[in-house]
């Protein structure tokens, strides 16, 4: 059964085009290394929460939109050491790629894999 990575993240909403080049560039290197399918979503009905929700989750700021993301693998095994290659990779590396710098905080991303139990 497939693996599933994830990603729940705010950012600056001036930087929807950065972002989905951003995107674009990294989904070419985690297909090179295993990855079936990256895709990636731009928030447009994303409500606020008074317990819980993904701009609380988040910390999403007015200026920013929720993006939510996840790449999918054939196995836990493959995602483990695409993972290792992805992170190894120069051009996933903001200090030998200026290009690689993610255009939002990192710090407040949600993330997590995920066993798929079902797939219709």
């Amino acid at each position: 059964m497939p693996y599933v990575d994830g990603f729940v993240l705010a950012v600056p909403t001036v930087n929807k085009e950065v972002y989905k080049q951003h995107a674009e560039s990294t989904a070419i290197v985690f297909k090179e290394y295993g990855a079936l399918k990256l895709i990636e979503c731009w928030g447009d009905d994303v409500p606020e929460g008074e317990v819980t929700s993904f701009p609380l989750a988040v910390q999403c700021q007015a200026d920013e939109t929720v993006c939510f993301s996840w790449v999918v693998w054939p196995s836990r095994e493959i995602r483990d050491e695409g993972w290792k290659k992805v992170m190894a990779d120069p051009r996933m590396q903001p200090e030998k790629n200026p290009n690689a710098e993610m255009p939002f905080d990192g710090k407040r991303m949600i993330y997590g894999g995920f066993e798929m139990i079902v797939d219709r």
